[in-house]
């Protein structure tokens, strides 16, 4: 069983254009994300799958393994499957790019499911609720699980609605706050995904679907098709980068060495 790591990795961004070349203390952001998933325990390789050549230029400078792909792709998943059609692996799993302190335990919790068992074809994580600023924020993605920790729903709303938290969406904040217990309904999505091969393209052949293009959320596809998704549970958020402020906060974090790589 072969498991390749792959991570997408655009220079075009509406928020931050060149992310993926951003300077962390010496390192670029894709460096650092590369070295994390480097020390994987069950990725037999790692790729970062890129549009533009001053990427793949920095991964060359650095060591990293790299690939040219399309600048078609309309996301990182389609990416993920040009780099499986030209490569020998059974699972391959699509690591964001823009998580410098990725814990490299995670896509190993997230890898396993599907060594573990052959019916599993896609897999993520979900990790806990930190406080209600992050449970409202549409920037971040909630899921809901059912009692064997597959997906019922993502989405950006704060699911599960509480109904004795308050009698509407506004208030439901304010009550919540008052009773942080309450959180523990509550579970982040952490964008990293493990797919079998031959899944892997059937997801990314299929037409986006009516929710997926609702709430801009591609994993909603394989559901609403009917297909399961596994979501393991960590205890290791990793941070995003999704603007030049993050990045400031992310050194921050670094110099301080507030992380656990």
């Amino acid at each position: 069983m072969k498991v390749i790591g792959v991570i997408p990795a655009r220079y075009d961004s509406i928020r931050f254009p060149g992310k993926p070349l951003a300077d962390i203390l010496g390192k670029t952001m894709i460096q650092y994300v590369y070295e994390a998933s480097s020390k994987s325990s069950l990725l037999d390789r790692v790729i970062v799958a890129t549009d533009d050549r001053r990427i793949f230029d920095e991964c060359v400078r650095f060591g990293a393994d790299v690939m040219m792909t399309s600048r078609e792709h309309p996301s990182g998943s389609d990416r993920v499957a040009e780099v499986a059609e030209k490569t020998d692996g059974n699972i391959y799993v699509n690591i964001q790019g823009d998580e410098p302190l990725l814990p490299p335990a995670n896509i190993d919790l997230a890898i396993k499911p599907l060594l573990d068992d052959d019916s599993i074809m896609m897999s993520t994580l979900k990790t806990d609720i930190e406080n209600t600023d992050e449970l409202f924020d549409v920037n971040v993605v909630k899921v809901v699980t059912d009692s064997d920790d597959f997906a019922l729903y993502f989405s950006r709303l704060p699911l599960p609605f509480i109904r004795e938290s308050g009698k509407t969406y506004h208030n439901a904040k304010e009550m919540l706050e008052k009773n942080r217990n309450l959180l523990n309904n509550h579970y982040v999505q952490i964008g990293l995904y493990a797919f079998r091969r031959d899944f892997l393209f059937k997801f990314t052949s299929l037409s986006p679907s009516r929710l997926e293009q609702l709430e801009k959320l591609e994993q909603l596809r394989a559901m609403e098709n009917g297909y399961k998704i596994k979501v393991i549970y960590t205890a290791e958020p990793s941070i995003g980068v999704d603007s030049p402020a993050d990045l400031d906060r992310m050194i921050s974090i670094i110099e301080k060495g507030n992380h656990g790589n």
